[in-house]
């Protein structure tokens, strides 16, 4: 006996029990363990932070992660999965300082830095058990128990071999430079961590007058940062460009570009000043005439900067990144704050002028002293004034604010703590990836990307357009720079390991000290070079190389595990968001190839992120975010897996709308459970045991032989997709499988399961059924792995002791090609086709399906044997089923002109177009169609040839019939109903009531019952006549008429009163 099986949609309940199963008996491990000698399938987990709670996003990431690894491993593959913890960097940070009520680093080494890292260490694992919690949830599967942490030391320690690795190669080195920079975290980022920032801003930009030295004129030039003018010392033209100098409206002589002249000056004149020119052209030049043309300083704090420095400034610079889509053709030059800005300065030697202190307040001796370039609202609320409104008053006091235009554009932002950031001249630590972007490039091709248009678009164009990576952080809680400095003679020196520091300073307690901040920093060098001490840069790196390095410093190699660690690198397979194109993607691919010049995975789906129902992006303060706990209490970890699967391709953007996972569970979930237990019900009733029968193939009926077909090529569909990583393409072949056994193999064959004995077709509707029922849960048990093994645990378990003791420790089902049968899959593809149709005329017609048909006829490429008429003559109730070459009898053609497309064509004579189609004879034109493709005439002289494309085609039916047309398969049915055929409608609608009744009153399956039945005389002659077959239907063995049983009820039954009473005998 099969255990019951409920057929109420509780999975929430039943997954819960399956997780306690898995934790139990440790079948993550036993299914790992089971596959030690296959070929190894490697996996590699992106390390989420623990110090932040898991959302709904995380569920599609786990859904995918896990999926493809239950996949592999069914398949034979040995696939470790080992979960990892990101534990370094600016968030953790920003967690502790508020949680300590500090705010900045003053306030942090105020408080004390190995307290302060002591609490970092502790912050990491506040929502370490939701997370793992989280997981079991969901039903992902990996490691915990012996994660990888990022700020373990071996991790460190492995980090340490590959920059020094870096550092050996020439790669790693300090430049000044323009860096993004987080006034509020005092720390430069890495470009890949400024594109994860990005937000829409509306600011005030600014057109300012420059009085040219020794001239009654003015540059007009532009900025969109007007903080950044106390630091000007230059503008800059584009030199093949034209310029012009015109005597303005204004009164005022000005220089700027020729194509931007217009725009800019026309501001100048008045509505009413219709007619009169804004300006006159006094003397015209390209670019180069102007270089080297001075003007005086905007501010003397520039000016006396720029003495200091012994250094040339104030005059025109030429280059060609001056464009002229907006602004005056003239741009304001700062090299402190801009990539181009340093570029063009170090061409001219231009001097560095820093106006702005590490947390982006103005200088004192600027006339701003203290205001904020880029101040947050929190600041703003705090007392903080914004520089940007005050630098335009003060020009505009003295004359030379042209204009202040708004301007909307996309401003990066800290993308841990939200502030504007800076482009900020300072010193840093790079790794040079620009000397291997070739190989970066190379490397990348080998990489099977889904979708392919992210690895040659998205991250190929960011490879295209490289930068050295800023790999330092001026921070404490991270990976410590390796980079040992001397304090005489500036010599560097790069450490690998503990022994080595052990060994360089002399101090064997190198090898057990914690290597982090500010433990690390107490060890000193004697310098190779002077015999002075050397101290370790103060510098943390950036977090991502963390997370790049996990493919090896989770091992520890090459201290530890190098043969295990080139048994697994490359890994077969990574998947996050797509907002991990420049973050994870990027250092894992940047460090594999560094290191060893390979790509670091070979196939990554990239994933979309996941919306509101709405399609707008999920946010607590918008209230449109949904909470993962909550939503997996409510529809099941199945349920959402299977529509992050099935709803659209992972790439995507994904719309998590309730409704639309409630859908996907009642459709698939719903439709397989509700099979399983109709077997189960079966089986049990008929002591059906699956272990005691075989299924015999010659014994098969043909409905067995399709479903057995069927099953075999959805299997070979599930596998060969998986296997290329087209998850929706997997989810659809299981979907249409279960429709078809549920809706069509089951339908069909249920008068088999209710034959009293056990004759041979019998069992092999069993055998059939639970063979497809069985192949099904393995084929979908990756995707669906808590459903599958309750069906497993049930059929399998219970019956063959000998069974692997999970569903996740079976093998793949193996495709049998002997029984797929394609021209039967064919045959009967045709057969639900015309069924179909044949539906839809009943609706057009409003006759119901248990109102029986006299005639149909159908037209199509190719009639099927007296087998599957038999069934389209039962699935649509009609008494006679023809096919035929020629439906024209009963059916013609209305055809309509296009009038958006033949309109603009034809114009004026569209209405003669209208009534010449009017006129033709349907059928005739409507070959005419199929077999030149299309049709010609001539109106008012006018040759007309028009295509179906061209034209409205709607179906005529003659009186009487209605007929349906799709696929190439005309269906057409006679609507003339005969008394005959009307009495017949009328007991099977009795019979659909009483079965009803049945349903309602509980009774179960082979209950017998008694049936009253009240209505008018000729409604009783009409179910006498047919009451052999109504009692054999519904099981009663009496129908009384003229009195009531129990649960009677009143029926209206083709508009006919009729009182219906069900009572248990």
């Amino acid at each position: 006996m099969y255990n019951k099986v409920e057929t109420d949609m509780n999975f929430v309940g039943r997954e819960k029990k399956i997780e306690e199963f898995w934790k139990k008996e440790d079948i993550f491990k036993k299914s790992v363990d089971t596959r030690s000698k296959g070929e190894m399938y490697m996996f590699y987990d992106g390390p989420p932070t623990a110090n932040g709670k898991p959302h709904i996003g995380h569920v599609l990431t786990r859904a995918i992660k896990d999926m493809i690894p239950r996949y592999r491993t069914m398949k034979g593959y040995t696939v470790p999965r080992k979960a990892g913890w990101d534990t370094h960097g600016l968030p953790v940070e920003l967690e502790v300082e508020k949680m300590l009520g500090l705010d900045g680093k003053e306030q942090i080494e105020e408080y004390g830095m190995e307290p302060f890292i002591k609490k970092c260490k502790e912050s990491v694992w506040k929502y370490k058990g939701m997370w793992e919690d989280f997981s079991g949830t969901v039903g992902f599967w990996a490691d915990m128990e012996h994660p990888y942490i990022t700020y373990d030391d071996n991790f460190i320690e492995s980090e340490w071999w590959a920059l020094n690795e870096i550092w050996k190669k020439g790669l790693l080195y300090k430049g000044f430079k323009v860096v993004p920079y987080c006034p509020r975290c005092g720390t430069p980022l890495s470009s890949h961590e400024v594109a994860q920032g990005y937000k829409l801003l509306k600011e005030r930009t600014a057109i300012v007058r420059f009085k040219v030295k020794d001239e009654d004129a003015y540059f007009l030039a532009w900025t969109t940062t007007p903080w950044t003018l106390p630091s000007n010392i230059g503008l800059c033209v584009n030199p093949d460009e034209k310029y012009i100098k015109v005597k303005a409206v204004d009164g005022n002589v000005y220089y700027l570009a020729e194509a931007l002249a217009d725009k800019v000056l026309g501001t100048l004149l008045d509505k009413d000043s219709e007619g009169q020119k804004a300006y006159e052209v006094l003397e015209t030049y390209v670019g180069t005439d102007l270089e080297y043309k001075e003007y005086e300083p905007l501010y003397q704090c520039a000016a006396d900067e720029t003495a200091k420095q012994h250094k040339k400034a104030f005059f025109i610079y030429c280059d060609t990144y001056v464009t002229m889509s907006d602004g005056t053709g003239i741009v304001h030059i700062a090299p402190a704050f801009g990539e181009d800005d340093a570029r063009v300065g170090r061409k001219y030697d231009a001097p560095l002028v820093q106006m702005v202190d590490g947390e982006g307040r103005l200088k004192p001796e600027t006339p701003f002293a203290g205001m904020r370039c880029k101040p947050t609202q929190k600041e703003m609320d705090e007392g903080a004034i914004s520089a940007d409104p005050e630098v335009l008053k003060d020009l505009d006091k003295r004359g030379l604010l042209f204009a202040a235009p708004k301007m909307e554009h996309d401003y990066p932002h800290c993308w841990r703590c939200g502030t504007p950031l800076l482009y900020y001249a300072r010193s840093s630590w790079f790794i040079k990836v620009t000397e291997v972007k070739d190989d970066l490039i190379r490397n990348n091709k080998e990489i099977n990307w889904v979708p392919e248009s992210i690895g040659k678009g998205r991250f190929g164009d960011w490879l295209e357009n490289i930068q050295d990576w800023g790999i330092s952080r001026d921070r404490y809680w991270g990976t410590p720079l390796n980079i040992w400095e001397c304090d005489d003679c500036g010599h560097q020196l790069s450490v690998g390991s503990r022994k080595e520091l052990a060994e360089l300073s002399g101090d064997p307690s190198a090898e057990t000290t914690e290597l982090h901040r500010p433990y690390i920093d107490k060890f000193e060098i004697t310098c190779p070079k002077c015999g002075k001490k050397m101290h370790r840069v103060k510098e943390v790196i950036d977090c991502w190389f963390d997370s790049g390095a996990m493919p090896f410093a989770q091992l520890h190699y090459p201290f530890e595990n190098k043969e295990l660690f080139e048994k697994q690198f490359p890994a077969e397979f990574i998947s996050e968001a797509v907002d991990q194109t420049r973050g994870w993607f990027y250092s894992l691919h940047a460090e594999a190839t560094l290191l060893f010049n390979k790509p670091a995975f070979k196939n990554v789906i990239v994933l979309g992120l996941v919306q509101d129902e709405n399609g707008q992006k999920m946010s607590k303060s918008k209230g449109n975010a949904v909470d993962p706990f909550e939503a997996l209490e409510k529809y099941g970890a199945d349920a959402i897996r299977w529509y992050f699967y099935t709803n659209s391709a992972p790439w995507l953007p994904s719309r998590f709308a309730g409704d639309a996972v409630m859908e996907g569970q009642r459709k698939f979930l719903g439709t397989l459970w509700n099979t399983y237990a109709f077997f189960v019900l079966y089986a049990n009733i008929d002591g059906f045991d699956a272990a005691n029968y075989k299924l015999e193939l010659d014994k098969l009926t043909v409905m067995d032989k399709w479903l057995l077909s069927k099953l075999n090529s959805c299997v070979k569909a599930v596998d060969e997709n998986l296997n290329n990583y087209r998850i929706p393409e997997a989810g659809k072949a299981l979907d249409n499988f279960v429709d078809e056994m549920s809706n069509w193999y089951v339908r069909r064959s249920r008068e088999r399961f209710w034959a009293k004995g056990m004759e041979q077709d019998k069992i092999s509707a069993y055998m059939t059924l639970y063979t497809a029922l069985v192949t099904v849960a393995k084929a979908a048990a990756p995707m669906v792995p808590f459903m599958t093994e309750e069906i497993y645990q049930n059929l399998v378990r219970t019956s063959f002791a000998d069974a692997p003791e999970s569903i996740h420790l079976c093998d793949f089902p193996a495709v049998d090609a002997s029984l797929i049968d394609e021209k039967l899959e064919k045959d009967m593809e045709e057969v639900l086709d015309i069924v179909v149709l044949g539906r839809a005329a009943r609706n057009a017609a409003n006759i119901k399906n248990r109102q029986p048909i006299g005639q149909m006829y159908v037209k199509a490429e190719q009639t099927v044997g007296e087998f599957y008429t038999e069934i389209i003559r039962d699935e649509l109730n009609v008494k006679n089923v023809a096919f035929t070459d020629d439906v024209r009898d009963f059916t013609s053609y209305t055809f309509k002109p296009q009038l958006k497309t033949l309109g603009p064509k034809y114009g004026k004579n569209i209405g003669a177009i209208k009534g010449y189609l009017e006129g033709l004879d349907g059928n005739a034109t409507m070959d005419e169609l199929n077999t030149n493709g299309s049709i010609k005439f001539t109106v008012n002289d006018v040759d007309v040839e028009l295509v179906k494309e061209d034209l409205l085609i709607e179906m005529a039916q003659k009186e009487g019939f209605v007929s349906q047309e799709n696929w190439g398969i005309t269906v057409v049915l006679d609507t003339n109903l005969t008394e005959e055929l009307v009495n017949e409608g009328f007991v099977l609608e009795v019979i659909s009531k009483v079965q009803t009744m049945r349903k309602d009153s509980g009774f179960e399956v082979m209950d017998h019952i008694k049936v009253s039945l009240n209505g008018n005389d000729k409604l009783a002659e009409i179910v006498k006549a047919h009451e052999d077959s109504i009692s054999s239907k519904v099981l009663a063995n009496e129908i009384v008429y003229g009195s009531d049983v129990a649960n009677a009820k009143e029926w209206d039954i083709n508009g006919e009163k009729v009182t219906i009473g069900v009572e248990r005998v």
